[in-house]
């Protein structure tokens, strides 16, 4: 009446069908499943997928069931369908270059604020970034601009491209940029109080973003104003898993990160 005994087997293993499979398309982003590398794909045959991360390194991984994590979640990668025809597109829009090696990284590069940041430029314009040569790498903050810029040197052939959250006339951060921007540093930044903002609402299914009140911390106000129930990197690997291509992106970001990818990959 009742079938098998349900407690029967290993019932800690998910069930079948619980973990989904993705295409290993070239560009997804994604972790092996205990976390200790994250890179884009590269290559991907019948047995095996190859990973490459922001500094240029590669791992060959099997295409082993619940082998990697997508976004924070278990899925399986399988060898994606033959490519259709016509000129393929990037997340950032640009036409995709097949078999793609990343350059060895220029001298050049572009320095975000913080983590959140870096992954979702890495997401829409990783591509880009490696077919350029240029890596990305974050501050954890701006108050300590003006000694990260003398530490870096910059000069001819030496550029560096700053992208500043909530980069305002009159704030902390329009000062800070003013010390050191010069012919080869370039600060610029967009209005949003965090880089939250600059997904659009409509990719998340909600109407707008919601303010949150002074004093209140801003990512913990905005969690709390949409009754998520997560602390703030669950947050965000949710946030970052609903973005796909630069259309779901503000367009304040959008001209900021595409004129830095200019201004320090241009030749002098």
């Amino acid at each position: 009446m009742y079938g098998r005994d349900v407690l029967s087997g290993d019932w800690r293993r998910p069930k079948r069908g619980q973990i989904p499979t993705v295409p290993a398309e070239p560009d997804l982003v994604v972790e092996d499943a205990e976390g200790r590398f994250c890179g884009a794909v590269v290559a991907c045959d019948k047995e095996a997928v190859t990973l490459e991360d922001r500094f240029g390194r590669r791992r060959v991984f099997p295409l082993a069931p619940a082998g990697f994590l997508l976004d924070g979640r278990p899925v399986t990668l399988v060898r994606p369908a033959a490519a259709p025809q016509g000129p393929k597109r990037s997340a950032s829009g640009s036409i995709a270059v097949d078999g793609l090696r990343a350059q060895v990284a220029k001298e050049s590069r572009i320095y975000v604020e913080g983590i959140h940041d870096a992954s979702l430029v890495e997401k829409i314009w990783g591509h880009d970034l490696r077919v350029e040569g240029v890596v990305v790498e974050y501050l954890e903050g701006v108050d300590d601009l003006p000694a990260i810029v003398a530490e870096f040197a910059p000069e001819q052939g030496r550029r560096l491209g700053v992208l500043v959250d909530h980069l305002v006339p009159g704030s902390k951060e329009s000062r800070i940029a003013a010390q050191v921007s010069g012919d080869h540093v370039l600060v610029v930044g967009h209005p949003y109080v965090d880089i939250w903002q600059a997904v659009k609402p409509s990719a998340l299914g909600i109407p707008a973003w919601p303010s949150v009140p002074r004093g209140i911390p801003w990512k913990e106000g905005v969690i709390a104003a949409l009754g998520w129930r997560m602390d703030p990197q669950e947050a965000w690997r949710h946030i970052l898993g609903r973005v796909r291509t630069f259309t779901d992106l503000e367009p304040e970001l959008l001209g900021r990160v595409e004129e830095l990818i200019d201004f320090v990959t241009e030749p002098d």
